[in-house]
């Protein structure tokens, strides 16, 4: 009995692992896509989850939503912090680089 509840405990800790990986992997494309996108440089490559908690599915069940930061930089010189929000793997939240405008012609 106690070997069944250790292989059930070892089997949840893999599986919240594994959607932590997941998560953290969605919310790195979506940061290098935003930087990508607005024309800033992603810095240090990766992002650093800063949160997690729990929330209501549209179906009931509760999910973990995960916030996640990154470091990007206008000119090379500076830094600045991005924020981004994952429930699942749908964006919920985003504060970091804009997408530039493209010009006006005269």
């Amino acid at each position: 009995m106690t070997l069944l509840i250790l292989m059930i405990v070892a089997a949840m800790a893999f599986a919240f692992w594994s959607a932590s990986r997941a998560a953290a992997e969605r919310a790195e494309a979506v940061g290098r896509d935003a930087c990508r996108a607005a024309g800033v440089q992603w810095l240090d490559q990766s992002v650093h989850a800063i949160g997690l908690r729990f929330y209501r599915q549209d179906s009931g069940w509760l999910g973990f939503e995960r916030t996640f930061r990154f470091d990007y930089s206008i000119n090379g010189e500076d830094r600045h912090i991005g924020k981004l929000v994952l429930r699942g793997e749908r964006l919920v939240a985003f504060t970091g680089p804009v997408t530039r405008e493209p010009s006006a012609l005269h």
